[in-house]
């Protein structure tokens, strides 16, 4: 999360919108987010982890899904996929963020 706060200039700079969705109930992520002063919106997969389910990254007998950041371009196709360690560094997906933009700038 650290990462995407430290980053979240060059985000908006790639005219991009990042939230995170996570399984956790929406209390539990108000706190987390105040406590963090996220500056981007948490939304709840909690009820139905439809969500986690549709992109792959639930963990159903543990009930919550691994860290995975995606960056989706403007057509709704996934265009970059960090999992791991990386999901939470999101070095790539700030740099998937940057040529997506200059690739929508450039079009004719």
């Amino acid at each position: 999360m650290q990462a995407l706060q430290l980053g979240s200039a060059k985000f908006n700079d790639a005219n991009s919108v990042v939230f995170g969705i996570s399984t956790d109930n929406v209390p539990s992520q108000k706190e987390f987010a105040s406590k963090l002063n996220l500056p981007f919106l948490l939304l709840s997969d909690f009820v139905d982890r439809k969500v986690s389910k549709d992109y792959g990254v639930l963990i159903p007998e543990r009930g919550f899904a691994n860290r995975v950041t995606f960056v989706v371009d403007p057509d709704g196709k996934i265009s970059y996929v960090e999992a791991g360690a990386d999901a939470i560094a999101t070095v790539g997906a700030g740099d998937a963020c940057s040529r997506l933009a200059h690739r929508e700038a450039t079009k004719p």
